[in-house]
């Protein structure tokens, strides 16, 4: 008989493994069901008498497909043959409604005298833990998913604003988003009334995609076409496996299915390229792997790319209205030179390569009321349109301070500081003032003011040089004469025989690349193996040497005759207003000569 207290002690024993909350089963030596506790047969929805004597692994186990996992496989069993405990959290039982549950458990043998008579299956369901660990990892992959797409949003806008030029902008913005978005990318444009395709990314299909490119039928009336859709409705269409099955209904939805044809297929989403305000063309990103499709998410990151795409366009094409009106407004005032006695004058005028960087850059040049010529070159500060209107207004104001005037250059520059300090809303500007002074046929004389201009270049007819840095003074619009004291001094120089004097604007010898004092000695350089040129020549070969870049240009060169050259006696005529009084000296000549752009031919 057993004593009380061994009663108590199994009656003890008893009650734990009825109250545990996880999971209890016990087997015998050969994995047969001798026990379970009531909360494993609440998790297995099975009754006690369906349990016992049954084979733990045959009638339990299961693999994820619902089947049975090989003896040789079950983890649980091993505890049986080699006496040590075992866990695992990856293994399925089946409950009595034949559903699976994932189960964590720990086996131990059960140990008698030193023998294994069987073994202690503890488990718990899973589920839950299983459920929130799929949910963290489905969450990890949807950040990275994002994290990935903003990086190429972020690489994307980093392309639209890298250049103004659009169809290169377009070409490398299909690059980037091949293969992340898709298999391959194509863009087509809408301007001036036309279809164009501009650009084809396929890594598969480079020569098929190069061939592809150029223009397109125009956009029909009435078309199921899925380009036309975008275009005018600004919304993404997308293209599955019925859509593309379709017949093409007009030229232009057949030039859109030749995509698929040669480059392949299975998906694809046409998304526009547009502001509030226009459309400017479609994207297409299409998939080839059959099944493949497009999320929303992926559809809604390509139409914002393509919005943004759009805006850049539209800033592009405001720039370029910007610049043909401030080129526009600066060719309207580089007006033709006069010509005096054998005095040759010569121009250039070299635009901006951007928008951004139009300028005010000028040069002029006009008799004065004394019958002297006069040589001006300027640069008012700024990179835009306002800057183009701003140069017009100080060139006005010069010509009408000067034109009636006798006086020094430097009266002129402090009158001309003084009024745009008080009558403008014009910035600081750079500028050269000259008068060419000197007897018939010469010698001729330069008399100059310098506000902050780089210096004119004096090339004599044996290829000496000279920068005349004399003259100089403070940029004009600070009103430095009134409030500093500063000035300009007038300078002069002689301009020998067959010499040629250059005024130049800073975009000449400065850019980006390259400080003003190694342009200026390019400058030099370049000058003096054009010194005997023709003055039309020298100016053509100087751009084409020094190949300036980004800002614009502006030269203007005079050219003094040999010594003892014959004067025409021909009276002098006024090139801009024939009806202005003749105060020329005596046998001088003024006549037109023509002034070159050189915004193709340089």
């Amino acid at each position: 008989m057993r004593s009380p207290d061994g009663l108590l002690e199994i009656g003890l024993v008893r009650a734990v493994f009825d109250s545990l909350g996880a999971g209890v089963l016990v087997t015998d030596t050969t994995g047969r069901l001798t026990a379970s506790n009531p909360r494993a047969r609440l998790l297995l929805e099975l009754p006690q008498d369906e349990m016992l004597g049954h084979d733990l692994h045959d009638l339990l186990h299961r693999g994820p497909d619902g089947g049975t996992v090989p003896r040789s496989e079950c983890d649980m069993l091993t505890v049986l043959e080699d006496g040590l405990p075992a866990e695992g959290s990856d293994e399925l039982f089946l409950r009595g409604d034949g559903s699976l549950v994932p189960i964590i458990w720990a086996a131990t043998p059960l140990r008698h005298e030193g023998r294994v008579e069987g073994s202690v299956v503890v488990f718990h369901d899973f589920s839950l833990h299983r459920d929130a660990a799929e949910q963290t990892a489905a969450h990890l992959a949807a950040l990275e998913g994002l994290t990935a797409r903003l990086t190429m949003v972020s690489e994307v806008s980093t392309v639209l604003i890298s250049s103004l030029d659009t169809p290169e902008m377009l070409n490398r913005l299909a690059g980037l988003l091949v293969p992340d978005m898709g298999d391959w990318a194509a863009i087509d444009v809408h301007t001036a009334g036309e279809m164009r395709r501009v650009a084809v990314h396929a890594p598969r299909g480079h020569l098929a995609a190069q061939s592809l490119r150029g223009p397109l039928p125009p956009l029909p009336d009435a078309t199921r076409s899925a380009v036309v859709q975008a275009l005018r409705s600004a919304e993404p269409v997308v293209l599955d496996a019925d859509a593309l099955a379709r017949q093409p209904d007009s030229p232009l939805a057949l030039a859109h299915r030749e995509l698929f044809d040669r480059l392949g297929g299975c998906c694809g989403v046409v998304v526009p390229l547009h502001t509030r305000r226009h459309v400017f063309g479609v994207l297409t990103m299409a998939r080839t792997a059959p099944g493949s499709s497009y999320s929303e998410a992926e559809v809604f990151v390509l139409a914002d790319i393509a919005r943004r795409a759009g805006l850049v366009m539209e800033a592009a094409e405001l720039f370029e209205q910007q610049r043909h009106v401030a080129e526009t407004m600066q060719r309207q005032l580089l007006t033709p030179l006069p010509q005096v006695d054998h005095l040759k004058l010569a121009a250039r005028y070299l635009p901006a390569e951007s928008a951004t960087e139009i300028g005010g850059d000028w040069y002029d040049s006009f008799l004065l009321g004394d019958g002297v010529l006069t040589m001006i070159i300027g640069d008012v500060v700024g990179h835009d349109l306002k800057a183009a209107a701003h140069m017009a207004e100080v060139r006005n104001m010069l010509r009408a301070l000067a034109w009636d005037r006798t006086e020094p250059p430097s009266l002129i520059m402090r009158r001309l500081d003084e009024a745009m300090t008080h009558t403008s809303d014009a910035p600081m500007a750079t500028c050269v003032f000259a008068r060419i002074e000197g007897d018939e046929g010469g010698p001729w004389e330069f008399h100059w003011v310098n506000a902050g201009h780089p210096p004119p270049l004096l090339i004599t007819d044996d290829g000496h040089t000279r920068f005349l840095e004399a003259g100089h003074g403070p940029l004009l619009g600070l009103s430095s004469a009134l409030h500093m004291g500063l000035g300009w001094p007038d300078a002069h120089a002689e301009i020998p025989p067959r010499s040629t004097l250059l005024l130049y604007t800073d975009g000449l010898v400065e850019s980006r690349n390259r400080d003003i004092g190694e342009g200026l000695d390019t400058l030099r350089r370049h000058a003096a193996a054009l010194a005997r040129r023709d003055v039309e020549d020298f100016l053509d070969e100087l751009l084409i040497r020094i190949q300036p870049s980004g800002d614009d240009v502006a030269l203007l060169v005079l050219r003094t005759p040999a010594a003892g050259a014959v004067i025409d006696p021909a009276p002098a005529q006024h090139a801009h207003n024939p009806a202005a009084p003749n105060r020329a000296a005596p046998g001088s000549r003024i006549e037109d000569s023509p002034v070159r752009d050189t915004s193709e031919s340089a």
